[in-house]
């Protein structure tokens, strides 16, 4: 049997540091009394993402964050995951190098793709994989500070 490292597409095993692990929750200010109250999590930022009809806090742990994410608007995919699944789990985010050329790399290695090009995201470029070629889980990729995409969409550099 072939070891499960040599079945991972090559631009799997590249990808950077965990970024962040997003959590759905009904109400920010509710969860924050667990994650910043109680864990003692720093707050680094609360904000309104008008485009994705979200709110979100990021909260500081080692070199990753934990976002917290509530939807703003019923209709739509947060909410519906919020009113089917509940609170909790949502997707895990990592950071790559080059952006664009990770996608290229995982459509090319059959991956779907939610997101063919980078995108303005909260804190830079980013990019889904579909749950379904993550054996059930949102895969976020989010290219780091100053990379080739950031220019491109906008963010200072």
């Amino acid at each position: 049997m072939t070891p499960p490292v040599d079945r991972v597409p090559p631009a799997i095993r590249s990808l950077g540091k965990i970024h962040h692990v997003a959590l759905i929750v009904a109400s920010i200010e509710d969860a924050l009394g667990l994650w910043r109250d109680l864990l003692g999590l720093e707050l680094e930022t609360i904000m309104d993402i008008a485009a994705d009809e979200v709110r979100i806090a990021f909260l500081e742990v080692g070199e990753s964050k934990i976002e917290l994410v509530q939807p703003t608007d019923d209709s739509t995919g947060v909410a519906r995951f919020l009113a089917s699944k509940g609170e909790g789990f949502h997707h895990v985010c990592f950071e790559v190098a080059n952006l664009a050329e990770t996608l290229l790399r995982l459509e090319i290695d059959g991956l779907e793709l939610i997101d063919t090009a980078p995108r303005r995201g909260a804190e830079g470029p980013v990019a889904f994989i579909h749950p379904r070629s993550c054996h059930g889980v949102l895969v976020e990729l989010i290219e780091a500070p100053g990379g080739p995409s950031w220019k491109s969409l906008g963010y200072p550099t």
